[in-house]
């Protein structure tokens, strides 16, 4: 298999796809989702389904950067819309980590873009500072140099996790939804994006909690080549590997499930 670029995604299409999955990654990792996500996005792709995965980088302003990421993602369609037109007519599905997830939020509420359903892994909606700890020390030294600086002290990302949350509980109009929680994540906000979505979905949105961490779903594979003998050393050296995969196939396996359900395409 070969990852390709059009228009600034990075793409994996089957020769007969089931659906087509928009990725978006996690604020520090989402630059390369193909690389990054590459054991995740690739196990999916060999199920059957298209993979699209939208590099972004991080600024304060999350709404534009859902807009930008949105109209990449719809230029990389279209032009895989010439070489393959039976694309067009496969559902669309959203999977986001972390940040991603809240990228697809604002494409969700903002934009109104058509889902048969979407994919929040590890939700994190943390303020600026939260998100950012070398923030207010990099504020600080900024003044030490330019006293007379005059800097807004208030940064905050756009929308702020609060108008994050009322976007979605007002604007958001994609029913199918599935939230994973990981039970080792310390920086996981699913609780109340799914008080919100329960509340405004209550028959069609899924919440799972299964084992692993917060960067589960950037586990790469680890290749272990046995000796001509197989050694204890190769013994252990499988094991470990088993036990490092263990958490994101529980993923895959969760993501492969939801997406099996019945459900109208859009909604």
């Amino acid at each position: 298999m070969y990852w390709q670029e059009v228009s600034g995604n990075w793409f994996l299409v089957p020769e007969r796809p089931r659906a087509i999955i928009h990725f978006l990654g996690g604020a520090f990792v989402a630059a390369a989702p193909h690389l990054t996500y590459r054991w995740l996005l690739e196990a999916l792709y060999q199920e059957g389904y298209a993979v699209i995965a939208t590099p972004f980088v991080n600024t304060f302003d999350h709404g534009a950067i859902a807009h930008e990421t949105l109209i990449t993602f719809e230029q990389g369609l279209t032009y895989l819309g010439k070489q393959r037109p039976e694309l067009l007519a496969l559902p669309i599905y959203g999977l986001g980590h972390s940040m991603g997830c809240k990228v697809h939020l604002l494409i969700g509420s903002i934009h109104s873009a058509r889902r048969a359903g979407n994919m929040f892994v590890s939700f994190n909606n943390y303020p600026a500072r939260k998100s950012i700890p070398l923030l207010d020390q990099a504020l600080q030294q900024a003044r030490q140099f330019v006293p007379d600086l005059q800097l807004d002290t208030r940064m905050e990302f756009v929308p702020s996790p609060e108008q994050t949350l009322d976007l979605i509980g007002t604007q958001y109009e994609t029913p199918y939804n599935l939230l994973v929680k990981f039970r080792s994540d310390t920086i996981d906000q699913t609780r109340p994006l799914s008080d919100v979505l329960v509340r405004r979905f209550p028959q069609t949105t899924t919440v799972k909690i299964i084992q692993g961490s917060h960067t589960t779903p950037i586990a790469q594979d680890v290749q272990w080549q046995t000796s001509s003998s197989f050694s204890p050393f190769d013994a252990i050296g499988q094991f470990v590997k088993q036990e490092f995969y263990r958490d994101i196939k529980v993923l895959k396996a969760e993501i492969l499930y939801w997406l099996e359900g019945e459900r109208p395409i859009y909604g």
